[in-house]
């Protein structure tokens, strides 16, 4: 008889100890700036107020403030936020292990590549009750964690194992105005991380995970994708938000802002969009800022309003403004069946308004249509900005994330002033 197939996690695990290539790194900079970016702008909100009294690890509390915003970085056929669950992982691991930029670059390069090829395989059913990146950050954070602390295959395979093994985070908690999406992130790098150390000890992990006749496929899933493992990284499939508010509502915010900029965005409003945008984010009343950011009529109202949504846009005082109110009520939400059928490989909307309509397949930060660096720049002093930092701190941020070659140790200190 031959050797049994490898299992999935297996194969995962000599995926992810390939060489990263300098371009690869120049793109990891970026995501890595984006995410400073998102955990600045997030420090002055009740997350990073419960962080502070519950986590003495800045690092942690970092993870917690990541994907606050709704601005984190995100992997459209994976559904899911990779920086979020990668980027503290691996500079906790690099803060004890004294690793170098590149090694932190290449950590985080597989970390996100765990995230999108586990993130992928999830169907339909899955992503109606689990938050992707909860049930595969996990993951995440393994590989990235495993990468940086050099452990071979076997080990990195047990790390991913175990942290898949207790893979979780249910939606239910979109029903009641808590903070549990932050937790679920903040979760999912703490198993990543102690998958990985233990793992580096000697404990073992399960194999087929994933596969297996009690995995988390079974337990999760009808039909599970295959998983893709190509030649390249796919950290050049992510996506950058430009816009304060959920994916989902990205698609309406840019056809707004075409037919805003040709003097046609005026009410009433008719979207046509994909189902889950719609399952996700058809909120016409929305109460907090929460709320808001899960809201395709708050997001037309928005840019109706005022233009190109700003984090303020999201915040009480726009939510309660009459004419904002007035605009969302004008607002009417029906599914597109040739959209949905796109999805999720693309995120897209038709808006009529005014006598005129537009019709995105794409959304502005997809690899389709890039933000370009200096967009990304932008964005990251926006919200470092908006965090209440000084400009300087802008600067420091942005030439350690794209320019600091020595060591991460800049990039900690800098999180560890922050929060």
């Amino acid at each position: 008889m031959g050797e049994p197939n490898p299992s999935l996690t297996n194969e995962l695990a000599k995926h992810l100890c390939r060489l990263v290539q300098t371009n690869v790194r120049i793109r990891a900079r970026l995501h890595l700036l984006d995410w400073l970016g998102c955990v600045a702008g997030a420090r002055r909100t009740a997350v990073a107020d419960a962080a502070r009294a519950g986590e003495p690890d800045r690092l942690l509390r970092a993870a917690l403030l990541g994907n606050v915003l709704e601005m984190d970085d995100v992997h459209r056929s994976a559904i899911l936020h990779p920086g979020p669950t990668v980027w503290p992982a691996a500079l906790i691991v690099a803060r004890e292990t004294g690793a170098t930029m590149d090694a932190l670059l290449d950590a985080a390069v597989a970390g996100y590549e765990a995230a999108i090829a586990i993130g992928s395989t999830f169907d339909a059913r899955h992503y109606a009750h689990w938050h992707n990146t909860a049930t595969a950050g996990g993951f995440a954070a393994a590989g990235a964690a495993a990468r940086l602390r050099g452990l071979d295959a076997t080990r990195t395979a047990w790390a991913l194992g175990n942290a898949g093994s207790v893979a979780g985070g249910l939606w239910h908690m979109r029903h009641a105005p808590a903070m549990t999406k932050q937790f679920h992130v903040g979760h999912a790098v703490r198993t990543g991380l102690w998958a990985t150390q233990l793992a580096d000890g000697g404990l073992t992990g399960p194999d087929a995970v994933l596969e297996g006749p009690q995995g988390l496929y079974e337990a999760t899933t009808d039909a599970p994708n295959p998983m893709l493992l190509g030649e390249g990284w796919r950290i050049g499939e992510v996506s950058f938000k430009p816009w304060a508010a959920c994916r989902h509502s990205h698609p309406a915010i840019d056809a707004a802002l075409a037919l805003k900029a040709e003097g046609a965005l005026i009410p009433p409003f008719r979207l046509e969009t994909y189902a889950d945008a719609i399952a996700f984010c058809d909120r016409p009343e929305p109460e907090t800022p929460a709320q808001a950011k899960f809201s395709l009529q708050h997001a037309i109202a928005v840019v109706a309003a005022r233009g190109a949504p700003r984090p303020e846009d999201f915040e009480p005082t726009a939510i309660a403004d009459p004419k904002i109110a007035e605009l969302r009520a004008a607002v009417h939400v029906i599914e597109a069946t040739d959209m949905t059928a796109r999805y999720p490989h693309h995120f897209g909307a038709r808006l009529m308004s005014g006598g005129a309509s537009i019709e995105l397949i794409d959304t502005l930060g997809d690899p389709e249509r890039p933000l370009a660096p200096e967009g990304i720049i932008a964005k990251a002093r926006t919200l470092i900005a908006w965090g209440g930092l000084p400009e300087a701190e802008a600067d420091r941020a942005v030439a350690l994330a794209l320019d600091g070659d020595a060591s991460p140790a800049g990039i900690v200190a800098l999180i560890e002033d922050w929060i």
